[in-house]
């Protein structure tokens, strides 16, 4: 692990592994997507024009939903239509509980999605419906030896796009027991692992180049038996029906499994509390358990198990996000003694990066640094420093290449809210900018653009460039915070805000205060320091 935050509590860990979560890949047939493309393509399947109609093109969305049912009847594979607002996936977990079938389908759930479907007018011109239609999407349900659940989930209409759903802990799970490595899964992570090292060597099989082959693989396994129910093999290969993948969705998640279950819940609320306010987190959602995580590590060491998730968490669940356009960082605990931190490519078109499936390793690289860049912000808000040398050179002018800028002065208001604008948007996944900044500072100084603008920031993004406090990402006009920038401001705000502040307003002659009603370690601490501080103003004479 090369994150800060991973490092700053390795002495707490049992272990710890990466692994790519959810994985959703578009299928597409690239020829059916275009008109031109299109016609061609059903001219290859019927042999002419002439039935390029609507009816037949319903006639062919009837058939692929005839079939399927069909098809389930005579094997005794459940089919279920689910009305809108079910969430199918805690349906499919149901059914997985106590389904008898080892490998292939188990599950068939029929739900209704916007799909793109072409209109065919006169003269056979073919165009798209506006706006798109809602028709039947056919989720398969599926278990595979190599990954386990997947789900195929197929549009009912030509030319039948479609979406393979995967989970990279699933792979991992089937993977480990043919390792021989035991553990215990709950839910969606590894809580107890034999062998943490083999485990995560595992997981990381899924960042390589060869993950590509793994994904294609799977998707060519099973994806065109599902699609045969409309368009049969010799349909298909008539026609020359083949699928293209994409990345769409991608989650990649760092997990950090602590030896103490206590030691974990401590170390995350103490850091909720300690970056809510800097982070600027508006909600932070906390679902009750109905167990408290143990002191003590249990020494027993129980075989690999399937536990299926159920509503209400055995312990208490608080997760906080951080949303950034289609990109979310979010960090919350799982099971017992996992706390888990994970950046989601809602879609995978804001990295910029490409999205074929080719792109595959990239777009996961892409998601670690975005992690590493969260959990290394964390770490700096939650542990801060600075040296002596900074706090003596901030005021001092600077030189950022041949330009000559001014010192940080944080008695000055301005100045402090660039900090505190900066250190709320340091955990930005691309890095932030000038106008970020501005309107920031704008919402914490209650200011117009006027008097705050993108020339403003970009101003005071220099002087503080010039301490080495922010960079600028390659050419472009990004900034982000250097980590021994980013620990000096929060120690200077911290201080200002929670140590300077709070002691000088205790040091007037008030009345004697009546005390929290519910005192913590940190009142105690504040009291003593006041007692501490009273004497030391006498000493020297200072009037408080």
């Amino acid at each position: 692990m090369t994150d800060g935050l991973s490092t700053l509590y390795q002495d707490l860990l049992g272990g710890s592994y990466d692994c790519v979560d959810r994985i959703v890949l578009n299928a597409y047939f690239r020829m059916g997507h275009d008109p031109g493309g299109f016609r061609v393509w059903w001219r290859a399947l019927t042999g002419s024009d002439e039935t390029l109609e609507n009816a037949y093109l319903m006639r062919l969305a009837g058939r692929f939903s005839r079939r399927i049912r069909g098809y389930a009847k005579a094997h005794d594979i459940p089919v279920i239509d689910c009305p809108a607002g079910q969430r199918k996936h805690e349906l499919a977990e149901e059914f997985l509980a106590r389904t008898k079938v080892t490998q292939g389908l188990f599950l068939v759930l029929v739900g209704r999605a916007q799909a793109p479907v072409w209109d065919v007018g006169a003269k056979h011109h073919i165009e798209r419906k506006k706006p798109m239609p809602y028709v039947n999407h056919y989720s398969f349900h599926i278990l595979d030896p190599d990954w386990g659940h997947l789900t195929i989930k197929i549009s009912g209409h030509p030319p039948f796009p479609a979406q393979v759903i995967l989970n990279g802990h699933e792979y991992v799970a089937c993977q480990a027991r043919r390792a021989g490595i035991t553990f215990t899964k709950e839910g969606n992570c590894f809580t107890t692992i034999s062998d943490a090292a083999g485990l995560a060597k595992i997981a990381d099989t899924l960042s390589e180049p060869r993950a590509i082959g793994r994904l294609s693989q799977v998707c060519e396994r099973w994806i065109y038996d599902c699609v045969c129910f409309a368009l049969d093999f010799d349909e298909q290969e008539r026609s020359g029906f083949r699928y293209q993948y994409s990345n769409y969705q991608i989650e990649y998640s760092r997990n950090l499994v602590f030896e103490v279950g206590g030691h974990m819940d401590q170390v995350f609320q103490a850091l909720i509390d300690r970056s809510r306010a800097p982070l600027d987190l508006k909600t932070i959602k906390t679902i009750l358990g109905y167990r408290h995580r143990p002191i003590y590590r249990r020494r027993t060491k129980r075989s690999a198990e399937w536990e299926v998730a159920v509503e209400r968490p055995t312990y208490d669940l608080t997760i906080f996000k951080l949303h950034c356009g289609k990109l979310t960082l979010k960090i919350y605990t799982k099971g017992e003694r996992v706390l888990r931190i994970e950046a989601v490519a809602h879609n995978t078109r804001e990295l910029n990066c490409g999205r074929s499936l080719e792109k595959f390793p990239e777009v996961v690289s892409r998601l670690k640094a975005m992690l590493e860049r969260f959990a290394d912000a964390l770490s700096c808000i939650d542990q801060c420093f600075i040296a002596d040398e900074m706090l003596e050179h901030l005021p001092l002018a600077s030189q950022v290449g041949k330009t000559l800028v001014g010192g940080i002065d944080l008695n000055k208001a301005r100045m402090r809210q660039v900090v505190e604008a900066l250190i709320a948007l340091s955990p930005s996944p691309n890095g932030f900018t000038a106008s970020d900044v501005a309107v920031r500072v704008r919402v914490l100084s209650k200011q117009s653009p006027c008097q705050y603008g993108p020339r403003h920031a970009g101003y005071d993004l220099k002087k503080l460039r010039g301490k080495h406090i922010v960079r600028r990402i390659g050419h472009t006009r990004r900034y982000e915070p250097l980590p021994t920038g980013l620990r000096a401001m929060t120690a200077l705000l911290v201080l200002r805000n929670k140590a300077i502040k709070p002691l000088l307003a205790a040091a007037q002659p008030l009345h004697p205060a009546r005390g929290a009603h519910n005192p913590k370690p940190i009142d105690a601490h504040y009291h003593a320091i006041e007692v501490a501080m009273k004497g030391v103003f006498h000493e020297l004479g200072l009037a408080a």
